[in-house]
């Protein structure tokens, strides 16, 4: 986890979190094994390290060195997936993992089998609860309401139902966007009526 950590450290790109500059990644590295514990207090060990093996080094293959459509962010996702198993193995190999086991973090680094493999899923919802409670908003000013509606929808696709329970628990939507989005985007998702504990 260190190892992982330290390279995360490395990205350039920092954001802004209670007053202070963080590493883009090592943030999103944090924040994501936090939720994966929310998801799965009992995460194994190997669930663990694959979380924070997640984005390793992303910054280094940049979404503008692909073209700017959809085949383009396709071949991006692709060949960073690659370049995540990649170092995830020769970090987890220096520091002494058989081979076993670096194999099934990488499976589940890429996130194989979904809906199939608890773990995989696992991951799958701890990453869709980082994104509703962080990234979803970033997208608010820059696309309209049909495409904020495909995101909702694409996102709660890839969700377990206690994913999606989660989700609903903790408010991860803003009151209006639950408002308006909700009822048509996510069809049968009512959020609760209690405020949020989180």
């Amino acid at each position: 986890m260190a190892r992982f950590d330290a390279a995360h450290r490395q990205d350039p790109n920092v954001e802004v979190f209670e007053g202070e500059l963080h590493p883009k990644e090592l943030l999103y590295a944090q924040r994501l094994s936090a939720w994966l514990l929310v998801v799965e207090p009992d995460a194994s060990e190997i669930l663990r390290l694959a979380a924070r093996a997640q984005h390793l080094y992303r910054w280094r293959i940049p979404r503008a060195d692909y073209p700017m459509d959809r085949q383009g962010y396709l071949a991006w996702r692709g060949r960073l997936a690659m370049f995540h198993v990649e170092h995830a193995a020769e970090i987890l190999r220096q520091v002494g993992y058989d081979e076993a086991t670096i194999a099934r973090v990488q499976a589940l680094v890429r996130k194989e089998n979904l809906k199939r493999d608890p773990e995989a899923q696992t991951l799958e919802d701890a990453v869709c609860l980082l994104f509703l409670e962080h990234e979803l908003g970033a997208f608010a000013p820059r696309v309209g309401t049909e495409k904020l509606g495909t995101i909702l929808r694409q996102t709660w696709h890839k969700m377990s139902p206690r994913g999606r329970h989660l989700a609903l628990e903790q408010r991860l939507l803003p009151a209006d966007m639950a408002r308006d989005l909700l009822p048509k985007s996510l069809p049968g998702a009512d959020a609760p009526s209690s405020p949020s504990s989180r």
